[in-house]
């Protein structure tokens, strides 16, 4: 039963942290970060000023909690494929099977393109700059555990596991970017598989 109550606690906790994240990114994305309290995520989400201080030390930290989630939803996954699956297929499955801006429910009457302006801008600010830098090293570290237990590495000691799971989070980065900024309408999966794809292949020179 004890168990039970902890992993009610752990599964409500998650759940507000999700939501003050979606709030955050939400009004962000409506208002412009700078017209934007942490009182109204706050209220946006449906608990007090204090609750969100108690998750996050900012709101660039709320924004960049989506990242981190993603990454570790990833890593999940990842744990979760086939000890037979090759890796680099395991990892390409992983990613476009969690990776996503998961973003429908949470555009509150944006459309697509209005969407992707608001988070371009977003992601201009140098507070999110660097929540977000923060969040994919965490997230890449998470990964790194996985990608070891795969391979039989040891992520302390050595190299490959980290260097895999940092390459992952640096491909991500570009697709996200990429697909932020092309002029026409591209898929992240399309874009996901083409990265991992490349990277797999040793970056072979074009």
């Amino acid at each position: 039963m004890n168990d039970e109550r902890a992993g009610l606690r752990e599964r409500k906790k998650q759940e507000t942290r999700i939501a003050l994240s979606w709030a955050a990114i939400r009004l962000a994305a409506e208002r412009g970060l700078d017209n934007v309290r942490v009182e109204d995520i706050a209220a946006e989400a449906g608990v007090s000023p204090r609750t969100f201080n108690n998750y996050f030390s900012s709101k660039g930290a709320a924004i960049a909690a989506r990242h981190l989630e993603r990454i570790r939803q990833i890593a999940d996954e990842l744990r979760a494929r086939p000890a037979s699956e090759p890796l680099w297929d395991a990892i390409t499955n992983a990613v476009l099977a969690r990776f996503g801006l998961s973003q429908e429910g949470h555009m509150d009457g944006l459309d697509v393109q209005q969407w992707v302006s608001a988070l371009r801008l977003m992601l201009t600010e140098p507070s999110v700059q660097g929540e977000i830098h923060r969040a994919n090293a965490a997230g890449v570290a998470e990964l790194a555990v996985v990608i070891a237990e795969r391979t039989g590495t040891d992520v302390t000691r050595d190299l490959y596991p980290r260097l895999v799971a940092g390459c992952v989070g640096a491909a991500l980065g570009v697709v996200t970017d990429q697909w932020l900024h092309a002029e026409a309408s591209v898929s992240i999966p399309t874009l996901l598989r083409d990265a991992l794809g490349q990277v797999a292949a040793g970056l072979p020179v074009p």
